[in-house]
């Protein structure tokens, strides 16, 4: 990675967005893909970050745990009208053949008024999913279906 490193990349892809997102860290490449999600939905410099929301998850594997991490944003977005736009991964953690992440978001409720949405971001997926640890740090590649 350079030094001033990129948090995220879009890549080509025929109907879904597709993008590789780095890190120094696994949790800050967690962030980062969590970033470029919303960033395929809405412009995240137009969310204010009051409100603050934890967020703990386990998961089989490390893809799992990306694929529950993207997913839980969508989820929170439909269930309770929040949007997103600074995380923070405190931990992730391999214990007892299971992944854990602990983490704290910031959003705000929804405000049609001031939030503009270009594509509606309706799932993660497994596809083309890699978690790969490199030599001078993390990167994750995710699709979500637009």
């Amino acid at each position: 990675m350079p030094d001033d490193p990129k948090k995220y990349e879009y890549l080509d892809h025929t109907a879904d967005a597709k993008f590789l997102a780095y890190g120094k860290t696994l949790e800050e490449a967690f962030e980062n893909a969590a970033l470029a999600m919303f960033n395929v939905m809405i412009n995240t410099n137009t969310i204010s970050n009051t409100l603050l929301q934890d967020i703990d998850l386990v998961a089989e594997d490390i893809d799992g745990l990306l694929f529950d991490w993207l997913s839980e944003f969508l989820f929170l977005m439909d269930a309770e009208n929040l949007i997103f736009g600074d995380f923070k991964v405190h931990t992730i953690e391999q214990k007892g053949g299971k992944f854990y992440l602990s983490a704290t978001v910031y959003g705000e409720l929804i405000d049609l008024s001031r939030h503009v949405f270009d594509t509606e971001v309706k799932a993660a997926t497994y596809n083309d999913m890699q978690v790969k640890n490199l030599a001078d740090g993390w990167v994750l590649q995710a699709t979500v279906d637009t």
